[in-house]
């Protein structure tokens, strides 16, 4: 079944940098849609980017031009490289995964950024 582990987050200042990692297993990671999540203390999760199995990415808005999303198939790892982080960036980042890019992707447990000013 899909495995998500998710790793990297923590506390860092306003304006630093954090890079969010994810070791997938448990199916086909090449062709798979992946994608970062992310979920605000009382707020619902929101997709924060996507990357499909050709790799073309899609940021939110809200994190584009200082987030970056990689991927490296021989090791099954997705990256999130997070700059210029925001107070607002604050939240449980999930790793997730749509192995049949049908639109209905599983998260991993999450790990968490912290942004303070």
């Amino acid at each position: 079944q899909v495995q998500l582990v998710e790793s990297g987050g923590g506390s860092v200042q306003a304006g630093g940098s954090l890079r969010l990692s994810c070791a997938a297993s448990g199916f086909a990671f090449k062709s798979a849609c992946l994608g970062w999540a992310r979920q605000a203390p009382g707020e619902e999760r929101e997709p924060v980017v996507a990357i499909d199995g050709d790799g073309r990415p899609s940021y939110d808005d809200a994190v584009k031009g200082r987030f970056t999303i990689a991927k490296d198939n021989a090791k099954n790892t997705l990256y999130l490289q997070m700059d210029s982080l925001k107070v607002e960036d604050t939240a449980m980042y999930y790793c997730m995964a749509d192995p049949q890019c049908t639109g209905d992707p599983v998260g991993g447990q999450g790990t968490q950024v912290t942004v303070s000013s």
